[in-house]
């Protein structure tokens, strides 16, 4: 019997949302290393939990087949789709139920933590087990830490009531504007996950002085990494072990290996060798990638020394035991004199790449300026003529800085080092080649002729 765990649900999502739903069952299971019969009971389990906490359930789009909704609907919502699988691993099904009842009974007045517990073995479901006291105390503590509730001043038995005068002491309009605020913010800060489920939150509220759906979806379309959305859920775990000083392991499917995941097996007759490969490291720090919308971990070994992860390749991530202060603030300052001037993550050979840059014509603002001015990092600008601007910039290998500089096009002309140069020019005669006429006798529609 297979033991998954969520990086079975993460790497299924992640391969449908980037192939647009194009496979079919038998290369999508083949691609993640499970049977058929694996995917279709994961699919299930997937339409199920979104059914489960979608909010209307006359949506006809709800019960659809999950690569269908990636497929056809990929870019027609403003709702990152493959979020609600955060709030499906969020808690236990026990432990929603449990803070449902707990968070609705304070709606209206304070209570203790025995006259909560009461309420929750009057209310609860009869199939799930009934909490005790230390339950209830453990669920008033995380709810408190969180931000969720707050105990009342005075003595025992203390008293507890919600803390939501953010959103109770705000006129409508102020609430608007506000979620206007976590919506903007979520879309264009990393991390992103936390400040969805706020702002789903906080369209629960203005819904009922803003019914209609408008108020709160002034955006059509958005754009979003779903990788980075997905690889959030190893971020904290790892920004965790940084902060604890901790190790971690995990099994690691680079992106270049055919499949991206492989079931966990724990019966001996059915055992076989993982498709990934074992990785134990010292976690120095997270990177992000805007370029690609891809996180990084950089960790330390023995053996290796410093080396570099993609998370979207990180499955069955685990803490062990920490290590000594001195030993982590020792690594992290070698890793800052190794990368000081990586572009991203590149540890490669020092070299100074120089660029020339040409102003937009016709008197136009200044963007090509503006954007090497806020991207450039650490590189210098030099002006040359009232035509073009010169850049300098010492980094690590040329291999993460060359797409930033391609993505100027022609106003963007590489001078040093020759080899960078001499592939950028190689790059763009392939580019060229795409648009050459497949025969000369093509024949134009009429309107092309016409223009």
């Amino acid at each position: 019997m297979a033991k998954e765990s969520f990086d079975k649900e993460i790497q299924f999502l992640r391969m449908l949302s980037l192939t647009s739903g194009a496979y079919n069952r038998q290369q999508y299971a083949e691609r993640l290393g499970i049977s058929v019969h694996t995917f279709d009971k994961t699919q299930r389990k997937l339409r199920d939990i979104r059914q489960s906490l979608a909010d209307q359930r006359t949506d006809s789009e709800v019960g659809s087949e999950i690569n269908e909704l990636v497929r056809f609907q990929y870019g027609d919502s403003a709702e990152p789709l493959l979020l609600f699988l955060f709030r499906a691993k969020s808690m236990k099904e026990t432990e929603v139920e449990r803070l449902s009842v707990i968070l609705h009974t304070l709606q209206d007045t304070s209570l203790t933590a025995m006259e909560l517990l009461d309420a929750c073995c009057a209310d609860l479901p009869e199939e799930l087990a009934l909490p005790d006291e230390k339950t209830i105390r453990s669920d008033l503590k995380y709810l408190e830490e969180v931000g969720v509730v707050r105990k009342e001043p005075g003595g025992r038995p203390y008293r507890y009531s919600l803390q939501q005068d953010v959103l109770t002491q705000l006129t409508p309009e102020e609430q608007l504007e506000l979620y206007d605020f976590v919506d903007m913010m979520a879309n264009t800060q990393v991390p992103s996950v936390q400040g969805y489920l706020l702002r789903d939150s906080m369209k629960k509220v203005i819904k009922a002085s803003y019914p209609q759906e408008e108020a709160t979806e002034p955006y059509i379309y958005k754009y979003h990494y779903y990788s980075r959305i997905l690889d959030e859920a190893h971020l904290y775990t790892l920004l965790g072990a940084i902060r604890q000083r901790k190790r971690v392991q995990f099994q690691y499917f680079s992106p270049k290996k055919p499949s991206s995941y492989s079931s966990q097996n724990t019966n001996p007759k059915f055992e076989r060798e993982a498709g990934g490969s074992s990785n134990r490291i010292i976690p120095i720090e997270v990177v992000y990638d805007h370029q690609y919308g891809r996180w990084y971990v950089i960790g330390y070994q023995s053996r290796r020394r410093f080396v570099k992860f993609r998370m979207e390749g990180i499955t069955q991530l685990e803490e062990l035991h920490p290590i000594e202060e001195e030993h982590m603030i020792a690594l992290k300052t070698e890793w800052a004199d190794i990368s000081r001037y990586s572009w991203l993550v590149d540890t490669g050979r020092t070299v100074t790449v120089q660029a020339r840059f040409f102003h937009p014509e016709d008197g136009q603002r200044n963007f090509i300026l503006d954007r090497v001015r806020l991207q450039g990092q650490w590189g210098t600008i030099t002006p040359e003529t009232d035509h073009s601007f010169l850049y300098e910039i010492q980094v690590n290998g040329t291999t993460e800085i060359k797409p930033w500089l391609r993505s100027f096009g022609s106003s963007c002309e590489i001078l040093a080092p020759r080899k960078l140069r001499e592939e950028m020019i190689e790059e763009w005669k392939e580019i060229a080649a795409y648009y050459e006429p497949v025969r000369e006798d093509v024949q134009l529609p009429d309107h092309d002729k016409n223009e």
